[in-house]
Parts: structure tokens; C-alpha cells; sequence
């Protein structure tokens, strides 16, 4: 639940905070607990402004179906039952008229449920329609029949899980030829994000406000077992970002990798490896906004088909060299590494030296570039393209930002949001030493 104290959620509605210390059984008491302005957390209630979409993101449970149904609920209701509200044509639209029907209206927090007594509307379920006691009404329809939306008219609408609807752009247009009725018709969406055309256009729209919601912001009203549960298994992850996190994970067009390759690469534990090295990409300078120095961690299983483990990314951005020499021996201890390899190209000796100056016994190789980026980053693409690679995230060195620079490299431009795939680097560094050079293997090890 929200932070704030009942009785300043009471005063930043502008109700009377008095009402919290009356007899439970006062009649203004009972409507108080359906006040969701009390209740409500700050992103699960209107943003201000002229908008004409409120697209809500949110993770798997973080109450974003609650906050379209109260949206729902406030656009039709008016000061007494019988009173007339602001809208009184509503389009309940979900992937499939079933999930309209016992998601948005029928589940635990549809439109039934958060509705008061008095106030809640009759559902006629052979005719997908409700009726409230004001006259107001909705009309369910399913994003998989878009011309059912071709006649009607409405004055808001409430779109669930858009970014899954099989015939988006379809369904999508057809409601907005529909939405006309009113001074200032207007749309709630709310979904898991996907890398779905249609919602990236949402999302660009500028008649559109968003709001991201991760699932642990609705912590209260979750099973704590559930929450530990699955932030242990799936937090930093592709799946965990998109269905807990909330994020827009897109492809970036030509990339070496895709999302799904990542997402295929995903495994819950390392295997048996043989090998442990560090590899490390220096900067060229340690000012702010310079190059990241990327560290990453990366093991291989023995045999004649040896799999690749990338354990964890250390990269460092803005410290001295003597900083990020000593995060990269940091990394070799902790993972008990067998070598660390570092690029020379633009430090030369003194990589080694720096490294040296932490640990002058630490088992170094230097490796030199010959080759553009994108030439060396290519038969690395092509492991995961043979599903020989595997990522062990954890929670204290997950490879999230790591996986972002992997999906923006391009055979012709990096395009990341940083100026240099610093941490691509260091991961191709890694596996070429791992998995592209012939050399014997040594002992087993277990992680």
C-alpha cells in the first residue's frame, strides 16, 4: 500500500481526515473505503493535463487492470448514483472477449469489484454490455474482431494488455473512428509492454501521457513468497524486465542480437566449467562521460562442444585507472578466474602495469585488436546464434545493461545509449579467448 499516512491521503483528496476516527460503522466511513483517491498510489491515478491516451506499463500484478477500472469507474459515475458522470458510452476492449469479460469486468479488480453497491452496474453477459444506475453504459468487444468496433461510438475506453492483441494496429484504428462522442474523448491502456509496432507508436504519440508501474510498487497486496519468488528467479532478466520491471525491450534492426536470442541464452544456474577468465576493455581517458571500461566475467564447460557462460558484468564508467584495475582483480577473486585478458590497444604496457600495480602475480594476457568491432563481435553472434552461450545473471552483477549494448550493436553503428559497446567489447574479448582460440583444457571446476 501506498506510504503516506491515512490521514494524509485523506487530506490530499480533500476529504475530511476527521472521518478516520468516526464509529466504523458511520455510513461516510463505508464510502470512504471506496475512495480510491485515498487508496490509490500517485502513478495509479490521472495525470494532469490535455491528453487524449493514458497508456499505463506495468509489471505482472502492479495493480495497473485496478487503476483502469477506477479510471473507468470515475468517467461514469457522478456525485449521487443516479447522477449523470462525465462519460456515459464506455468501450471495454480486450485481447479476446473472454479476457474482457473476466478480466476487466469479472476479476479481482475489475469493474464489479471496485465498484460501491449503490453505484455498481448490471452485467448483461449474453449481450457483453453494462448498465449503470446513472444510465451510463459499456460495450465489451474483443481486439480480435476490429470491425466490431466499426458503428459504435463512445466517449472513453479502456484497452487491457493492447501490446498481445494479434490485430493491433487494426483494432486500435477502428476504436478511433469510434471514440467521438463528448467534448474530449479519451483512452486508458494498460499492459505488459512488447515490442509491439502499434504501442511504440502509442508511445511516440505526443497526445499520449505514460505512466510504468513494476510489479514490487505493489508489494502490499502481494503474496511475499510470490514476490521473493519470482525476483529471485527472473529479476534483471529479458522476462523479468518486460513482465516485472514494466520495460519496452525492442530489436534494433540489423543488431547482431535479438531479444529473443537473449532471452534463449537465459539460465538459472552455471554448469561444470573448466575455464574462468576476466576480460577487461579499458578507456582511453577516465573523465566523466568517457568510455565505460568494461569487465565482464565468462566461463566454458569442457568436451567437443564446449558451452560459454557469461557470469557477470563488473564495467566501471568515470574512475581512474587504478580504479577500474582494481574492480577487474576484484572480479578474478571473487570468481575464482584462471586468467584475465585485457585489450592493449590503447594503453599498451601499461594496462598490465596498472593491473600489476594491484596484483603482481595475477595470471595476465594481453590481447590486441586487428580488426574493426563489428568483424570481431560476428562469429562471438554466431555462438549464441548456435545456442552455444548461456547468461547467469545475479542479483548484485546482473547483465542487463550488458544484454542492451548486445541488442544495439549493428554491423555498421553501435546504436546504444552509450558512444562505445564497451561492455560488448570486453564480452567478445571474453568468449574469443574461451571458445575461438585452440588451446588444451585444464582442470574441472564447479561454481
Amino acid at each position: 500500500m501506498y506510504s503516506q499516512s491515512l490521514a494524509e491521503r485523506f487530506m490530499r483528496t480533500g476529504l475530511d481526515p476527521s472521518l478516520i476516527v468516526k464509529n466504523p460503522g458511520h455510513r461516510r466511513r463505508h464510502a470512504a473505503a471506496w475512495e480510491w483517491r485515498i487508496w490509490a498510489r500517485p502513478e495509479q491515478l490521472p495525470p494532469a493535463g490535455d491528453w487524449s491516451t493514458w497508456l499505463v506499463t506495468g509489471g505482472r500484478g502492479s495493480g495497473k487492470t485496478r487503476a483502469g477500472a477506477e479510471w473507468v469507474r470515475a468517467q461514469v459515475e457522478g456525485p449521487t448514483p443516479c447522477a449523470p458522470g462525465a462519460c456515459r458510452r464506455v468501450a471495454l476492449i480486450g485481447e479476446t472477449a473472454d479476457q474482457a469479460r473476466d478480466v476487466m469486468v469479472l476479476g479481482e479488480s475489475g469493474l464489479l469489484a471496485v465498484t460501491p453497491p449503490d453505484r455498481r452496474p448490471t452485467f448483461h453477459i449474453s449481450r457483453r454490455h453494462l448498465l449503470w444506475p446513472n444510465g451510463a453504459e459499456a460495450h465489451l468487444f474483443s481486439a480480435s474482431d476490429p470491425e466490431s468496433l466499426r458503428g459504435p461510438q463512445f466517449d472513453a475506453a479502456w484497452c487491457d494488455e493492447l501490446a498481445k492483441w494479434k490485430r493491433t494496429q487494426e483494432a486500435w484504428d477502428m476504436l478511433q473512428f469510434g471514440l467521438r462522442l463528448g467534448d474530449a474523448p479519451r483512452a486508458i491502456v494498460t499492459t505488459t509492454p512488447r515490442a509491439n509496432p502499434a504501442l511504440i507508436a502509442l508511445m511516440n504519440d505526443p497526445a499520449t501521457v505514460l505512466t510504468r508501474m513494476p510489479t514490487r510498487a505493489n508489494r502490499a497486496n502481494l503474496a511475499p513468497s510470490f514476490l521473493r519468488g519470482i525476483e529471485a528467479r527472473y529479476a534483471g532478466s529479458p522476462l523479468g524486465r518486460q513482465e516485472l520491471d514494466g520495460d519496452l525491450l525492442e530489436d534494433t534492426e540489423g543488431a547482431f542480437w535479438t531479444r529473443a536470442m537473449i532471452g534463449e541464452a537465459q539460465a538459472d544456474a552455471a554448469p561444470p566449467l573448466s575455464r574462468v577468465i576476466v576480460a577487461v576493455d579499458p578507456p582511453v581517458t577516465a573523465r566523466k562521460g568517457s568510455d565505460a571500461c568494461g569487465i565482464v566475467v565468462a566461463g566454458v564447460t569442457a568436451g567437443e562442444e564446449p558451452v560459454g557462460v557469461v557470469l557477470a558484468d563488473w564495467s566501471v564508467q568515470g574512475v581512474s585507472p587504478q580504479a577500474w584495475a582494481a574492480r577487474a582483480v576484484a572480479a578474478y577473486r571473487l570468481h575464482n578466474a584462471d586468467r584475465l585478458v585485457a585489450e592493449v590497444n590503447q594503453g599498451g604496457d601499461m594496462v598490465e602495469a596498472i593491473i600489476r600495480q594491484i596484483d603482481p602475480n595475477i595470471p595476465f594476457k594481453a590481447v590486441r585488436a586487428t580488426r574493426g568491432k563489428a568483424v570481431r563481435a560476428e562469429p562471438v553472434a554466431a555462438l549464441y546464434e548456435q545456442k552455444r552461450v548461456k547468461h547467469v545473471a545475479t542479483p548484485t552483477h546482473p547483465l542487463t545493461r550488458l544484454e542492451d549494448q548486445m541488442c544495439a550493436f549493428t554491423p555498421g553503428v553501435f546504436k546504444g545509449d552509450t558512444k562505445s559497446p564497451d561492455r560488448v567489447d570486453a564480452l567478445v574479448w571474453a568468449l574469443t579467448d574461451l571458445m575461438l582460440a585452440r588451446r588444451t583444457e585444464p582442470r574441472m571446476r564447479m561454481l
